[in-house]
């Protein structure tokens, strides 16, 4: 009877038990780099689902900064007579050039910041570290800014306006728009799993964002003094700001550029954080 109770024993599985990680190990990184087919799987998905039952398909990606440029234009430089700041970039190139980064931001907000939510039979019925989801869909908008980035280049070149040597900085601020964007997703996507209504926040935001943020018009129309300090603590003023010097070569990054850069971090780490500490609630919240 020992002997059978014994071999019994052996005979049983082990049990595997999964702890969250403590220390900087919390942040996820290297569990993330482990998961990196699912995490480019699900990107190609993201991106075939946007566009798959879309009559003009990726299209669209033109349409959408083309037409916004154009209504700027003419409402902006036209009727009120808003210009670009430097007097070899027309105003349409110069608006351009500021919605690339800005849509880049919004989009990956208005498809990250109600990610989980959107993939709840995925996270409540299989382990895989949450952080793959909202990053997959930030990473799925860069289509469309390599679309749009197309478009601009022709419409440098129908106006005749050549990128300076700045322009191998350009990786860096687009690094810099994907960085805030995760970041700020990160907390939308964790808070969106506990209050719904983040879904009507994240319209909101966006919109309220943009008129903050340099699109329209150009850096060297922020006010000075403590009212610029406070100007640049928005993390995509430095972004558009910085995108534009090096394609365009307009007003260099000063020192406040440096303050958004560190707003961009801040806020990428403080998500980060928010997010692993909230993902141990997903499973049973979502």
């Amino acid at each position: 009877m020992a002997t059978d109770a014994r071999s019994t024993q052996r005979e049983q599985p082990p049990t595997l038990v999964i702890e969250p990680p403590r220390g900087w190990a919390r942040l996820g990184g290297r569990e993330l780099w482990q998961y990196r087919e699912l995490l480019y799987f699900l990107t190609w998905r993201n991106i075939l689902v946007r566009y798959k039952q879309a009559v003009l398909g990726v299209l669209w990606a033109v349409l959408n900064p083309v037409i916004t440029m154009l209504v700027f234009t003419v409402l902006f430089n036209k009727i009120l007579g808003v210009d670009s700041g430097s007097g070899h970039v027309p105003y349409a190139v110069f608006t351009f050039a500021g919605l690339l980064p800005w849509n880049l931001f919004a989009l990956s907000l208005s498809s990250a910041g109600t990610s989980l939510v959107g993939n709840a039979n995925l996270i409540t019925k299989v382990y895989f570290p949450r952080l793959v989801i909202p990053s997959s869909s930030v990473l799925g908008t860069l289509p469309d800014f390599l679309i749009g980035f197309g478009v601009l280049a022709v419409l440098m070149a129908v106006y005749q306006v050549v990128p300076t040597w700045h322009v191998v900085f350009l990786p860096f601020f687009v690094l810099l728009a994907l960085v805030t964007a995760l970041g700020v997703s990160l907390w939308l996507s964790a808070l969106y799993v506990l209050y719904r209504d983040v879904q009507h926040v994240i319209p909101f935001l966006v919109q309220l964002w943009f008129f903050l943020t340099p699109v329209f018009y150009p850096t060297s129309e922020i006010p000075s003094g403590w009212a610029s300090v406070i100007y640049n603590l928005n993390p995509m003023t430095g972004v558009v700001g910085g995108f534009r010097w090096a394609l365009l070569g307009q007003q260099p990054p000063g020192t406040l550029f440096w303050l958004s850069a560190a707003m961009s971090l801040l806020v990428f780490v403080a998500g980060l954080f928010y997010f692993r500490r909230m993902e141990r609630v997903f499973a049973d919240v979502v």
